[in-house]
């Protein structure tokens, strides 16, 4: 069983140094919120002889947090050009040189009095993980075998997972979370990277990238010797080799080439419509409200941080859950499972905050609805939106369906949190109506547009796609019916 090793190995050093990052950034920055806040009080005290009005540090710490997906973005637009140019493996690599950069920044800030240095630091943290979310799924999408393909692409929602769970525990006052150490919390995030730079090379490029986009069969030969041993090759060259003449004479197209091509309506709106579903159903927010609702149910204030952690958990238990399923299950019923569920969830929580004061367990039911919606989330949405791009596109639209996506996921993570503290004002108790209306929306979406991606070849899936394109063509003529309902979907 040498090679299924290897290709465990492969998946554990693309996710340590990859989508880990993404997980582990998110959360390291909660613990030492206060500290940094303080941190840029006394630095511009120190330089202006005048302290900082309270709504001015809450601007400067919005600035520090949005700095993360604004590098995100930014990373997701590189990744595209990255992966096609320097290849998948080549491009994780060096994408490590960005968290370097950062937690070079972050960890001096405090000796250097500047609390900039930790907002640069933000950005570049984000560009790695902008860079990461987009090129890990499709490296390991692209070097797994057709039965696998589901499963070990959505190891990188495992690790984001993992990254959120590490970075909390890292994050506790007895770790590293105290006043004097957190600028070692936020530079901690070069341990993964150099983990990567030492694991990374020893396995092989993407056997696909070799073939298609290099047109070097004997490396995509060496390259799928490794990771499957000695199994015969001569069905997934077969395959390979046929979508290799699918798209010869052809090159990487942009992304804009996506959105003037009738032949990729269904794919790219499929896509647009999960990848800002996934960011705008209000997983994010959940975190942003656990730690009040569990202070609402009586858990005193020490101990909060400790339940925090269980709400991370309950995500990387359901995404290992559904990466055992996803190949078994398909990937439409855990879309589709996950979006009503949470919509259910959604429900019952904002009842459950109304009722918050008048009924005394209300408190614990408002709990089990926050791992409730978090463990419908990780069931489906949070693995199955990564894996799709690889499966709904060809090589050559690949890259540039993955910038689409990206760039939506980190738009949309940067709308909501800045968002979200407004729309809580505002609504109070039914913050949550805009994220029910989203699962909704999904859920009838995937119900009645998405095609079954489960165990078929990147050919098939595009023909099955082609079906749809153009039998819109064929019925045009005399009936303008679907035309009007696609434009209300989106």
């Amino acid at each position: 069983q040498l090679q299924s090793k290897i290709l465990i190995l492969t998946i554990c050093a693309a996710g340590i140094g990859g989508t880990f990052q993404y997980g582990y950034n998110i959360s390291i920055i909660n613990a030492p919120t206060s500290y940094i806040q303080t941190f840029m009080n006394e630095t511009w005290l120190e330089r202006t002889g005048v302290p900082l009005e309270s709504n001015v540090i809450l601007l400067l710490w919005s600035f520090t947090v949005s700095a993360y997906p604004l590098g995100g973005l930014t990373g997701a637009v590189v990744a595209g050009p990255m992966a096609i140019m320097l290849g998948r493996k080549m491009s994780l690599l060096l994408n490590n040189v960005f968290v370097i950069i950062a937690a070079g920044l972050s960890g001096f800030s405090r000796m250097a009095k500047s609390f900039e240095m930790i907002m640069l630091s933000r950005f570049f943290t984000g560009v790695n993980a902008g860079v990461s979310m987009n090129i890990q799924p499709m490296y390991l999408a692209e070097s797994a075998p057709k039965k696998l393909r589901g499963a070990v692409a959505l190891t990188s929602a495992s690790f984001t997972a993992l990254g959120l769970v590490l970075g909390q525990v890292v994050g506790l006052r007895e770790l590293l979370g105290g006043e004097e150490s957190w600028p070692f919390l936020l530079a901690s995030n070069v341990v993964p990277a150099l983990i990567q730079l030492t694991a990374l090379p020893w396995f092989p490029e993407s056997p696909r990238y070799l073939l298609i986009d290099r047109g070097d069969k004997e490396s995509c030969i060496s390259a799928l010797q490794k990771l499957r041993g000695n199994s015969d090759l001569s069905a997934e060259l077969e395959e390979m080799l046929a979508e290799q003449a699918a798209v010869k004479g052809q090159r990487a197209k942009n992304p804009w080439e996506l959105f003037q091509n009738p032949a990729l309506r269904w794919q790219l709106m499929s896509i647009v419509v999960l990848s800002s579903a996934m960011q705008l159903c209000g997983n994010d927010s959940m975190y942003f409200y656990a730690a009040y609702v569990f202070q609402e149910a009586g858990i005193p204030q020490d101990k909060i941080p400790y339940v925090v952690i269980g709400t991370g958990s309950c995500e990387l238990i359901t995404s290992v859950t559904c990466n055992m399923i996803i190949d078994y299950a398909g990937r439409r019923p855990l879309l589709l499972g996950g979006y009503i569920f949470m919509a259910g969830w959604a429900i019952v929580f904002m009842v459950a905050l109304s009722q918050q004061t008048q009924i005394s367990w209300m408190p614990y039911l408002s709990m089990a609805c926050i791992f409730a919606y978090i463990l419908s989330f990780g069931i489906g949405p949070a693995g199955v939106t990564g894996v799709l791009p690889t499966e709904v596109f060809d090589q050559m639209s690949r890259p540039a369906a993955y910038m689409i996506c990206g760039s939506l996921l980190w738009f949309n993570l940067f709308l909501v949190g800045t968002a979200f503290p407004f729309i809580v004002k505002s609504l109070a108790h039914f913050c949550y109506v805009p994220f029910l209306v989203v699962c909704i929306c999904t859920a009838l979406y995937v119900g009645f547009f998405l095609p079954e991606t489960k165990g078929k070849s990147f050919l098939e899936i595009s023909e099955e796609f082609k079906k749809r394109n153009f039998k819109a063509h064929s019925h045009a003529v005399f009936y303008k019916g679907p035309e009007e309902i696609k434009s209300t979907m989106l």
